[in-house]
């Protein structure tokens, strides 16, 4: 699974292309999540153009990793992502996020998109539902068949139901199990240390049984690395806290919580009036 420079390059534009894309979505919607997005788009670009096995064309394939988002606030990014990577969602139905009867949901829904493996929204019920995968594939005997991977934010670290599915995922040793937290530091009302504190996550996840590893979430060669190292863990799930920066690429967003949760246009005037706001956004991707 390891990936060349040349690749890495590429990746980087494919991504930088995502970030404009989710924007986009977001601004013509009027509303909607742009931090977190942003912040993600190298993890789901290094998934989905190198990671993940699987087949875009044949979105159920039986043998296809499963990809759990439970943070559904940042499906903006999941939906550019899987139309770059050719699936069925075209660059005009991007354009319908969140409007009345789009299969673009604010959060996915699985009978709108089955690709997305769940539906999600309230935050804090993706890891219970990747122990629900696990759980069916080992029934089934087909542990080594795929790798189930959990895509959570910090925020929802502080929802008692993601510890209680820790502890299980822990007892249960799964195989081929990784949850990756996106550590952007912010949540809706401020930072998330000053909220409901989270540190040591590392620790926390270790007391439970998990191997834990870090990374940095913007190096799509240390993404492809890291993943690498997590698929060789066995008997015991596998968590990887992404560092990232929110609004990654905006200068006028990044590391500012204000942005969690409003699209341009609609965000705080305090760097950028608002009918600059996405013009200035795409200006910075453009030249970054």
């Amino acid at each position: 699974m390891s990936i060349h420079s040349e690749k890495i390059k590429v990746l980087e534009k494919k991504a930088r292309d995502v970030r404009m894309d989710a924007l986009k979505m977001v601004a013509e919607a009027g509303s909607g999540h742009s931090a977190g997005p942003l912040g993600m788009a190298d993890v789901f670009v290094a998934f989905y153009f190198h990671i993940l096995n699987h087949r875009p064309k044949d979105p159920l394939w039986e043998k296809r990793d499963r990809l759990i988002l439970s943070n559904g606030h940042i499906v903006p990014v999941r939906y550019a992502t899987m139309h770059h990577a050719g699936y069925d969602i075209t660059k005009d139905e991007l354009k319908t996020l969140r409007k009345l009867g789009s299969r673009l949901e604010g959060h996915p829904d699985i009978k709108r998109i089955p690709a997305m493996e769940t539906s999600s929204g309230p935050l804090g019920e993706g890891l219970s539902q990747a122990c629900g995968f696990a759980m069916a594939r080992r029934i089934n005997n087909k542990e080594h068949d795929y790798t189930i991977y959990c895509f959570m934010s910090d925020g929802e670290q502080q929802e008692g139901m993601t510890w209680e599915a820790a502890m299980f995922a822990g007892k249960q040793k799964f195989d081929n199990f990784i949850g990756i937290i996106d550590r952007n530091n912010i949540q809706i009302d401020g930072f998330t240390e000053d909220i409901m504190p989270l540190e040591s996550l590392k620790a926390k996840y270790e007391a439970f049984g998990w191997y834990v590893m870090e990374m940095n979430a913007h190096n799509i060669g240390e993404i492809v690395a890291t993943v690498e190292e997590a698929k060789s863990v066995h008997q015991k799930p596998v968590l990887i806290i992404a560092h990232t920066t929110p609004g990654k690429g905006v200068e006028y967003m990044e590391d500012d919580y204000k942005w969690h949760g409003v699209p341009p246009g609609k965000g705080p005037e305090d760097k950028v009036p608002q009918s600059e706001q996405l013009k200035r956004a795409l200006e910075d991707l453009k030249s970054s």
